[in-house]
């Protein structure tokens, strides 16, 4: 059984349709990415999927329950964290989990159990008694994510859980997300960060002007991105992306860094074009790399796209 099933999904607002008959699924235990560029009908798509918001069509099962018909059984087997905080910031982080533990109807000894281990966890265990209120976003987001976990959910929906947090609460939600996974919870991710999808999604899908355009794993989708390869050169002192876009087979160049990233045709002529330059100018060559393509220049190639069309879809 996937613990995510999504059938015909469909949002309009007026006359503008925001998400377009989609279906997918999703498997227990997997980390799922659901991708795509402000506007996309990401959002729409896990309010829906969340009970937040009414499709106008089609449906949204988890773990078996219909999110429309059964939205009390949906919601008890779900952990949320939404992009926008939503701790009650005059509470305590230890009154916030008693009080959501006690709207998922956890029993009192439960709840003071869970939330001992989950401050713990995520390092809030000595501010427990501290209004949210005076917590920095990080300590905020991590907060968030104890009350999520409180009713120990089958299915976690997390909305941009690290946009915007320090390197150490980044680093510490991605490898709860992680251990979560290990023991068979079911993790919904959207993310912009195309580093952080590749490295926790076993699945992404991507999603552009409320279609699904490609959902795949990972390297599968990387390997679509023929024409993508590209070289990265740095030479001993600065020159000019200008310099090398006139190279034969070389179709863009960009500056990154101390670096020139040369999108090319034909990889090793590319390379002999810049041993050529080099030797011509005088130039040292301190590092030169050819690169595959990455996760983000697949999500650019099929989002810039004028009308997506699904490349490779797996239910």
């Amino acid at each position: 059984m996937n613990a995510i099933e999504v059938q015909a999904l469909t949002k309009r607002f007026g006359s503008f349709t925001a998400v377009d008959h989609i279906s997918f699924g999703v498997e227990e235990g997997e980390v799922f990415g659901f991708l795509g560029p402000n506007g996309s009908g990401k959002s729409t798509t896990i309010r829906m999927l969340t009970g937040v918001i009414r499709p106008d069509e089609g449906k949204a099962i988890i773990m078996g329950h219909d999110v429309q018909k059964e939205p009390l059984n949906a919601k008890q087997v779900m952990g949320i964290v939404p992009e926008t905080s939503n701790a009650y910031i005059e509470l305590s982080a230890w009154n916030n989990l008693m009080l959501m533990g006690e709207l998922y109807g956890v029993p009192k000894k439960q709840r003071e159990e869970r939330a001992e281990r989950l401050l713990k966890q995520f390092g809030l265990h000595e501010r427990q008694k501290s209004p949210a209120r005076g917590f920095s976003k990080g300590m905020k987001q991590r907060l968030i994510l104890c009350m999520a976990l409180i009713n120990e959910p089958s299915v976690l929906f997390l909305d941009e859980p690290t946009s915007g947090l320090d390197v150490e609460s980044t680093r510490l939600i991605n490898d709860v997300i992680r251990d979560l996974n290990k023991r068979g919870t079911t993790v919904f991710l959207t993310t912009h960060d195309m580093a952080e999808a590749n490295q926790l999604c076993e699945r992404i899908a991507i999603i552009n002007r409320g279609a699904i355009v490609a959902i795949d794993r990972p390297e599968i989708l990387k390997q679509m991105a023929s024409g993508l390869e590209s070289v990265e050169v740095s030479f001993e002192r600065t020159v000019e992306a200008d310099s090398l876009a006139a190279f034969a087979h070389v179709r863009q160049v960009e500056k990154r860094g101390d670096k020139l990233r040369l999108y090319a045709k034909d990889v090793n002529e590319t390379i002999d074009s810049i041993t050529n330059f080099a030797n011509a100018k005088g130039l040292k060559i301190v590092s030169l790399n050819t690169l595959a393509p990455s996760l983000e220049d697949i999500f650019v190639k099929l989002t810039q796209k004028e009308r997506p069309e699904v490349d490779h879809v797996l239910a």
